[in-house]
């Protein structure tokens, strides 16, 4: 890794999986994904999935799924695949049957009917709770293309990061908690051409 505080380039040797995050880089020509973090939920040979964590809609989850209680809640916008579907994630594990862990105590999906029956008992659970609208999702090897081209950097997920939506910049936090060769690349202007 380079020592020199104005490389805007740095090595990044972390593999992509399940459970990590992909952070995208400043100059991410996409405009859908730019400046986005995404938990990887999944990464195989057949293609890779996640949801981005720093995407919100501006709807309450009773305006997308009927007989939901009334809980708070942001709702993100994991990413532009299914975007008519909804998503979860959540810490709340074995109690929810058919959840699968995608990393530590975070778990993906399960019994929805199961999921709302437990946030009708107790709508404070909800903040246990992350949902998406869509996915994000690459076919066979084109995220390993895209991170040829530094598209992206992957760093390791924690519960933190992945289930907290208060937070302002998760993009720049992230690249900041990334080290002293990342945090530059925080500060990287929207648009260059500006400066």
């Amino acid at each position: 890794m380079s020592s020199n505080p104005l490389d805007l380039d740095p090595d990044n040797q972390l593999a992509p999986a399940r459970g990590r995050l992909l952070v995208s880089e400043p100059y991410l020509p996409d405009p859908y994904f730019r400046r986005t973090v995404v938990l990887l939920c999944e990464h195989n040979d057949e293609g890779s999935f996640g949801f981005v964590l720093n995407r919100f809609i501006d709807m309450d989850i009773g305006d997308l799924m009927q007989d939901m209680p009334p809980i708070k809640t942001r709702i993100s916008i994991g990413g532009p695949v299914q975007s008519g579907n909804l998503y979860y994630l959540h810490t709340l594990g074995k109690h929810i049957e058919g959840s699968v862990e995608v990393m530590g105590d975070v778990h993906m999906g399960g019994d929805f009917e199961q999921l709302r029956a437990v946030l009708a008992t107790d709508p404070r659970l909800a903040r246990h709770v992350r949902f998406f609208v869509g996915y994000s999702g690459w076919g066979e090897n084109q995220l390993q293309k895209e991170l040829g081209q530094r598209s992206w950097l992957v760093h390791p997920a924690d519960k933190r990061r992945v289930m907290n939506t208060a937070l302002k910049d998760l993009w720049g936090d992230t690249l900041r908690g990334m080290g002293r060769a990342y945090a530059p690349l925080a500060n990287f202007p929207e648009d260059p051409s500006l400066n």
